[in-house]
């Protein structure tokens, strides 16, 4: 599978950026040691942000916020 070949399931074009690098990728690479929760919602962050050019703007957005939200409270819950 080329990088413009997708998958709707495995390779979704909303996933994926212009040079073919994939949400996935940013978000194995940059995810550090966080786990649970806040890995969860760290990670939705990222995909919600790269992919709401392509899927559904504002609210990916919005959901990006959300999620933001929530990572902030497990964080300072841990201080």
């Amino acid at each position: 599978m080329t990088k413009q070949e997708f998958d709707p399931v495995k390779k979704p074009k909303h996933y994926q950026g212009k040079y073919g690098l994939e949400a996935m990728f940013v978000i194995d690479n940059f995810i550090g040691d966080l786990a649970g929760k806040a890995a969860y919602c760290w990670g939705n962050i990222i995909k919600y942000l790269l992919r709401f050019q392509k899927k559904n703007g504002v609210e990916d957005l919005k959901k990006a916020r959300q999620h933001l939200d929530w990572l902030i409270e497990e964080t300072e819950k841990k201080k």
